[in-house]
């Protein structure tokens, strides 16, 4: 009755918060969850490393798995993480990703691998899209969402560019990308439910046009466009973007900040994270990520 799963962090290339429609990328840092299920019917979580963080969203992620799947057991989770929390890189998506599947081990239920096959032949297979959504609606009931981020949890799922509705949790696109990533994280945190959504729904002109380009394959621009309009209504630096835009054509402001991600040729990233060294806070390249999530 043990289950582990493993899920990545993402960038954004619209942000939802002001339209409800957003897009995200997968990233090659992970979170991994591990789930151990018991009798007692109570759920308890423990976020390593971070020993006073807030585990109500792994726990209501058990919870609402054992509801749908199980047959009332209660549970110990445990997360460990690769990516920073409270960055802008979607750690909570991949948290309750990661909690989702691992649960979902645990209690032996399949899960679609995206291709219409399973681990295990079974006509009770869970759709890593509905696996994703489910992750949505605990971090809705835990408060840690203000757009149900489904773009964020889609493209942590499934690896990836995705575009979504949030407001009905849809998928309208989905397409592969490999592109090489630059990440700056300052010190400073900005949690996504704190944001100033007022302000943010005054660029709704702007995140229009960008969902256009991003629902015709022009993610670059997308982005970019979209990190100087959150930019300015979320308060950040523009510096950090257009010092990225002297190599490359993609960056943004990743969630409601603070972190920043440029994407492009591994050559030209380079030269951005060289760019991004001089600001105060951390730098790192990875990679954009197309398998999403997995078990085991």
């Amino acid at each position: 009755m043990n289950g582990r799963a493993s899920a990545p962090a993402a960038g954004t290339i619209i942000n939802a918060l002001a339209t409800g429609r957003g897009a995200a990328f997968a990233i090659d840092r992970e979170t991994t969850a591990t789930v151990e299920l018991h009798d007692e019917g109570d759920v308890t979580g423990e976020i390593d490393g971070a020993p006073d963080a807030d585990t109500r969203l792994i726990e209501r992620c058990v919870e609402l798995v054992v509801a749908e799947y199980g047959d009332g057991e209660g549970a110990q989770v445990k997360t460990e993480s690769e990516v920073p929390m409270a960055a802008g890189l979607k750690s909570s998506s991949a948290a309750a990703n990661a909690t989702v599947l691992a649960t979902l081990d645990a209690l032996g239920v399949p899960v679609d691998d995206g291709e219409g096959r399973t681990s295990e032949s079974s006509a009770a297979a869970v759709s890593r899209e509905a696996a994703a959504r489910l992750g949505v609606r605990a971090a809705r009931e835990a408060g840690v969402t203000v757009t149900g981020a489904f773009d964020d949890a889609s493209a942590s799922m499934l690896g990836g560019v995705t575009v979504t509705d949030n407001t009905g949790d849809e998928l309208l696109a989905r397409e592969t990308v490999e592109w090489a990533v630059a990440v700056w994280t300052p010190d400073e945190r900005a949690f996504s439910a704190d944001a100033d959504v007022a302000r943010c729904e005054r660029v709704v002109p702007v995140v229009e046009v960008t969902t256009d380009l991003a629902l015709a394959g022009e993610y670059e621009r997308a982005m970019t466009v979209n990190g100087l309009a959150f930019c300015a209504a979320l308060d950040f630096p523009t510096e950090p973007a257009i010092a990225a835009l002297a190599h490359v054509e993609g960056v943004s402001l990743s969630g409601t900040g603070p972190s920043y991600v440029a994407v492009g040729e591994r050559s030209e990233v380079e030269k951005v994270q060289e760019a991004w060294d001089e600001y105060e806070g951390h730098t790192w390249l990875t990679t954009t990520r197309t398998d999403g999530a997995w078990t085991g």
